[in-house]
């Protein structure tokens, strides 16, 4: 078995994670719900989830342990970085690098210790839907792939990489920033994918390929909502820097929708929990629980509404400025209910190949560990068959920090009454969320 290559750079932090769930384990400041694995995630009943992120001690305990071992020398630890080793086949050798210091700030050390812990590749790997989109994709374009140049963003366990070379590829590099890539390597070693799969440790606009171009750029980077996290920021900046003319890029089409639900049990315990507390008020605390997007799996039969697409992409073209929402939207009530909320959920399609793959997380289909976005209203809406909202939503990366998201809903509702007061004019309302 050929020597399996891993590159090890010093670089600020990469804006690739390994392939999905940043969310559940570590993320928002969204609150989760049901089988979430949430930071103390409250679920149904009020009882913690008891699962969060990977604290930093842990990942240095890890990258500790990664230093013992006996492969430990491919990672080196020296006081300054030495350059990248390139073989005279043109393959990537082992650069020597000082002590690992990938972050853009606190934020982002956090956001990469995160993805160091194996529990966050488990809940993404035991995502039907997103891993066999992904390897169908890939393996149901062999004949597209064989002989190919592939780039893999956020490699995570390397689980895309050993997809696309089962499907052929020449050669995989698969880049990440997180103390995951270590684990990489030795998951590529084991799986005898060594000669055909570089695993490169670091910051993608940092690292530096030994080609000049790919055939193909895989990567899982979406988030709650398609856009929490930013990461296909990087994705940009590879597309344009490496993906030849005409190449591959998986996914190449997203899409973002809207639509609206029933849901008065779980608002009750979630904000006008607030109202009541032992005998004690605290109703001061709910404008933040209704501020606070849910992440959850909603019921389809809660869907209360049409769906209307907010926001759709072409990968292959857009832009960084491209990737936020302000869009205007037209809802119809389907039956005499009440809306509470409205709900987002995102599709992405793979359309390059032979015949289109699309994987929704849409809470009509199969769950996802993305589940859906649910954003709260203040006020209940009493809607008959056939009446609407109108509005416009914004989405745009945080203001203190561009992973987080902000959400900005201005509606215009015609239906029978608002908190149980019959409307006599349109109720106009505006409500502002933020995802940390």
């Amino acid at each position: 078995m050929a020597s399996s290559h891993i590159m090890s750079l010093d670089f600020k932090a990469l804006r690739l994670r390994g392939g999905g769930l940043q969310r559940a384990w570590k993320s928002s400041s969204a609150s989760f719900r049901g089988p979430s694995k949430a930071p103390a995630a409250t679920v149904r009943g009020g009882k913690s989830a008891g699962l969060g992120a990977v604290p930093e001690d842990s990942a240095a305990a890890s990258e500790t342990q990664h230093a013992s071992s006996s492969w430990a020398n491919v990672v080196a630890r020296n006081p300054s970085p030495a350059p990248t080793v390139t073989d005279k086949s043109g393959n990537a050798g082992v650069a020597q690098t000082a002590e690992q210091n990938y972050t853009n700030g606190e934020g982002d050390a956090y956001y990469f210790n995160s993805y160091s812990h194996f529990g966050i590749h488990e809940e993404m790997l035991k995502d039907e839907v997103r891993t066999l989109a992904y390897r169908d994709a890939l393996l149901k374009n062999a004949h597209i792939l064989k002989g190919k140049v592939v780039l893999d963003l956020g490699c995570g366990t390397g689980i895309l990489s050993m997809f696309a070379a089962q499907a052929g590829a020449a050669h995989v590099y698969a880049v990440d920033c997180s103390a995951m890539a270590d684990t990489a390597f030795r998951i590529v070693q084991a799986n005898g994918f060594s000669d055909r799969i570089t695993v490169i440790r670091g910051e993608i606009e940092q690292v530096t390929l030994p080609v000049d171009k790919v055939d193909v750029i895989v990567s899982e980077w979406m988030g709650y909502s398609l856009l929490y996290e930013t990461m296909f920021d990087s994705v940009i900046f590879a597309r344009d820097k490496w993906l030849k003319p005409g190449g591959m890029l998986m996914p190449d089409k997203a899409a973002i929708y809207l639509c609206g639900i029933e849901d008065a049990k779980y608002k009750n315990e979630k904000i006008f929990f607030w109202d009541q507390v032992y005998g004690f008020n605290m109703s001061c605390i709910r404008p933040a629980a209704l501020s606070e997007p849910l992440v959850d799996t909603v019921d389809p039969g809660q869907i209360a509404t049409t769906t209307a697409c907010v926001w759709e992409a072409d990968l292959l073209t857009i832009d960084k400025a491209g990737m936020q929402v302000d869009s205007a939207f037209n809802l119809t009530a389907l039956r005499n209910d009440y809306i509470h909320a409205l709900v987002l959920h995102f599709d992405v399609g793979f359309t390059q190949g032979h015949k289109p793959i699309w994987m929704t997380t849409s809470p009509r289909e199969k769950w996802t560990h993305w589940r859906q976005t649910v954003l709260y209203l203040h006020d209940d809406l009493a809607a008959a068959r056939g009446q609407t909202m109108q509005g416009r939503l914004a989405i745009t990366p945080g203001r203190e920090n561009k992973r987080h998201l902000d959400y900005r809903l201005d509606y215009e509702f015609h239906g029978d009454a608002v908190n149980g007061e019959r409307l006599l004019a349109p109720h106009r309302a505006t409500h502002l969320y933020r995802m940390r």
